[in-house]
C-alpha cells in the first residue's frame, strides 16, 4: 500500500494516462470492514458473499474506478474481477493462487478476467504463458521484510534464552481446523524429544488471541514446560534451532529466518478422499522451501505420514547433524535473495503499466 500511496508522484511522467488517476488513492470502502467481511463470507452463506460483492461493485462504479487490484483471496477476488472486467475495467490479481499445485484449469478462467498477475514466486508465472495472461514475478514482500542475516543472538536476548540452549519451534498454524488436527502430536512429538534431550527449550508462537486460547489447553494437557508467546513468531523462528511447522506461509518465513524445519499438513478426511480420488493436487512438494527449490531441502510429512514417532524423529535428524543444517541454511540464503526483489516497487511498477496501457489505448 505504501507505494501505490506514491503512484501520483510518478504518474505525471507517462502520457494519456486517464485524468483521474492524478488523483490520490482514496479508500472507497473502510479496509477493515471490507478484510473482515471477507474472512467472515469465507465460512458463511454464499448471499454474504454476493452481498459483499455488490457493495464493493457499487462503490467502483460509482464514481467509476480506473483499476482494480485484487490482493490474495482468490476465490473472491477472482469472481469480482469477472465482474469489473465486463464493465471495461482492468483488473490485476496480486499474489497468484496456487494453480501450480491443484484446480489449474483456472488459469483459462484468470485470462478472461485479469490483465495480469502479479507472482510472489519464480515458478508461478511460467503457468500463465499458455494462455496467454501476462504474468510478472515481483519477489515476496516477506523476503524484503526480513533480513537476509537475521539477528539470532538478538532474538534469543529478548526472549530470555541462554546462548547455548537448544530451542525447538512450534507452530501448529493458526486457523482452527489446523491447531485441532495438528497441534496434539506436535506436542506429543516434542514430548520425545524432551525425553530423548532433556533441558530443550520449546517455544509455540500463538498468531492471535483465538490461537492462544486453542493451543493452551494442549499445552497443559501435554504436561512440557512449553512458552506460549503471543505472536513473535518471527522472534521464535530466528531463536530456534529448528522448528515443526504447519505447511503454509509459515514454512516460507522459517526458511527466510534461516531455521531447518520439518513440515507437516493434515487435511480433513473428506477432504483428503477427494483430492485424492480426483487428483487434484499436482505439485510433487508441498512446503514452500521444497517447492522454490524443487528438491526436497526439507521433511515434508503428509495426512498418516504425520506421527509423534516421525515428527520426532525428523527433528532429531536435524539437530544431530550440524552439518546438514549448515548446508540448508546456505541453500535458504539463495533463496532468499532470488526472493528479495523489492516486491511494492516492481508491483506498483507493474499497475503503472496497465494504467499507462490503458491510458495509450484511449488515445
Amino acid at each position: 500500500v505504501r507505494y501505490f500511496e506514491r503512484l501520483p508522484e510518478r504518474l505525471p511522467a507517462l502520457d494519456d494516462v486517464p485524468d483521474a488517476c492524478y488523483l490520490a488513492p482514496r479508500s472507497l470502502l473502510c479496509f477493515d470492514h471490507v478484510t473482515r467481511r471477507i474472512a467472515l463470507v469465507h465460512a458463511g452463506p454464499e448471499s454474504e458473499r454476493l452481498a459483499l460483492k455488490r457493495e464493493i461493485v457499487r462503490a467502483a462504479m460509482n464514481p467509476r474506478i480506473d483499476l482494480f487490484v485484487g490482493v490474495d483471496a482468490p476465490e473472491f477476488n477472482l469472481n469480482l474481477a469477472a465482474t469489473l472486467k465486463a464493465a471495461g475495467i482492468p483488473t490485476i490479481q496480486y499474489v497468484s493462487p496456487q494453480v501450480w499445485a491443484w484446480r489449474s484449469g483456472r488459469v483459462r478462467r484468470m485470462a478472461k478476467t485479469l490483465d495480469r498477475v502479479l507472482c510472489l514466486l519464480p515458478f508461478e508465472s511460467a503457468f500463465y504463458a499458455d494462455v496467454g495472461l501476462p504474468a510478472d514475478f515481483v519477489g515476496h514482500p516477506l523476503a524484503d521484510e526480513i533480513p537476509l542475516e537475521p539477528d539470532r543472538a538478538a532474538a534469543r536476548d529478548v526472549l530470555g534464552i541462554e546462548p547455548g540452549a537448544t530451542v525447538v519451534a512450534i507452530l501448529p498454524g493458526s486457523r482452527r481446523a489446523e491447531i485441532e488436527r495438528l497441534g496434539e502430536d506436535f506436542l506429543a512429538a516434542a514430548r520425545l524429544v524432551a525425553t530423548r534431550r532433556p533441558g530443550v527449550v520449546f517455544l509455540l508462537p500463538a498468531a492471535n488471541a483465538a490461537a492462544e486460547a486453542l493451543v493452551r489447553p494442549l499445552v497443559e494437557a501435554s504436561g512440557l514446560p512449553v512458552r506460549v508467546l503471543l505472536g513473535e513468531a518471527r522472534r521464535a523462528l530466528i531463536a530456534c534451532d529448528v522448528a515443526l511447522v504447519a505447511s503454509g506461509t509459515a514454512t516460507l518465513e522459517t526458511l527466510l529466518c534461516k531455521r531447518p524445519m520439518v513440515v507437516a499438513y493434515r487435511f480433513s478426511r473428506t477432504t483428503a478422499f477427494i483430492v485424492r480420488a480426483l487428483r487434484l493436487v499436482r505439485a510433487r512438494y508441498f512446503s514452500q522451501p521444497n517447492l522454490l527449490a524443487d528438491r526436497m531441502l526439507v521433511p515434508e510429512l503428509l495426512q498418516e505420514q504425520v506421527t509423534p514417532e516421525r515428527l520426532a524423529g525428523e527433528l532429531d535428524a536435524w539437530l544431530a547433524d550440524p552439518a546438514r543444517v549448515a548446508a540448508v541454511t546456505e541453500e535458504f540464503r539463495a533463496l532468499h535473495a532470488v526472493l528479495r526483489r523489492d516486491a511494492g516497487a516492481r508491483a506498483a511498477d507493474a499497475v503503472l503499466g496497465v494504467l499507462g496501457a490503458r491510458g495509450a489505448g484511449r488515445g
